[in-house]
């Protein structure tokens, strides 16, 4: 494996409940490497979603360690964390997350307006976003007028648009029909072989699985040998 772009060693993550801890992750340790695909399975409880949620900076372990390019997602406060998500971090949900009263390119350009950039280069990045995920044709389309595939190809573009070396998926293909899937998890390949994009897919499906360069199993929140 290349320099690990995610190394997590002990991480825990225990839920409080009432009167019960509930344990969603039990000493995991794990690298993943630039440009890998990883898919992440396991029965539903498995802790799968937690370890991608720490990974993406959304929930904090209880114990262990999780460094992303060096940095200890774990450590940073709120502030310094919704900096590093936008400028790291590319997010795609199995229920896409758009918003149905702004077009494919208004849901697209959405993170670029916590940075910086101008008007002009924001829609060149937008564009070209949807260009890559082969929608620059329903740019101006809302959701409604979108296919499951196609709003879910949206939601990639979002992730996209701020170039991020990290993409996380939380079962993409959820939601969409057998064909509509397969064009999500070529697009998923594609990032990671030819853009380098470091790929984390949480998935119970073993033909979604075999899209990614790697696999690993969860199981009670342990990792399987």
């Amino acid at each position: 494996m290349t320099e690990p772009v995610v190394s997590i060693r002990n991480l825990s993550k225990v839920y409080q409940q009432g009167d019960i801890q509930v344990t969603a992750l039990n000493g995991v340790s794990l690298d993943i490497g630039a440009g890998e695909f990883l898919a992440l399975m396991g029965p539903s409880g498995s802790g799968k979603s937690t370890l991608l949620h720490i990974i993406a900076g959304v929930d904090r372990p209880t114990d262990g360690q999780c460094l992303v390019q060096g940095v200890d997602v774990g450590q940073l406060d709120e502030s310094a964390l919704a900096d590093w998500r936008n400028q790291n971090v590319g997010f795609v949900f199995q229920s896409f997350n758009l918003i149905p009263v702004l077009t494919a390119f208004e849901n697209v350009e959405l993170p670029l307006l916590l940075t910086q950039l101008g008007g002009r280069e924001r829609k060149r990045l937008a564009t070209t976003a949807l260009e890559l995920v082969g929608l620059g044709d329903r740019s101006h389309h809302l959701p409604r007028q979108l296919s499951g595939g196609q709003e879910q190809r949206v939601a990639i573009a979002r992730a996209l648009v701020t170039d991020p070396r990290l993409i996380v998926a939380d079962e993409p293909t959820g939601n969409l029909d057998a064909h509509s899937a397969q064009e999500v998890l070529g697009i998923l390949q594609a990032l990671s072989r030819t853009a380098g994009k470091t790929v984390i897919m949480v998935t119970h499906d073993p033909k979604a699985a075999a899209f990614g360069s790697r696999s690993v199993h969860l199981e009670k929140g342990e990792l399987l040998p």
